[in-house]
């Protein structure tokens, strides 16, 4: 298994991992990794399921169907 060194943690962010891992019961290594996998998993979603949640909310406020133009306006939408 791949082994990371961390360097120059600051001191204050070092208390807080110890500090955690020890209410989690966790060595800070462990802390850490579960820190990592919190922060990777939480940008990881489904593009076809968003979608379909998005449109689903959509037809709720009776707007129209999410396109390309539809998108691209509110990208616009207030630029010089």
């Amino acid at each position: 298994m791949p082994a990371i060194t961390l360097k120059n943690i600051p001191d204050e962010l070092y208390r807080k991992l110890k500090k955690d891992a020890s209410l989690h019961r966790r060595s800070i290594n462990s802390e850490i990794i579960y820190c990592i996998e919190k922060v990777l998993k939480s940008h990881q979603f489904d593009k076809k399921v968003f979608v379909s949640e998005v449109d689903e909310l959509r037809k709720t406020i009776n707007a129209p169907p999410l396109t390309e133009k539809v998108l691209r306006y509110a990208k616009e939408e207030g630029r010089p």
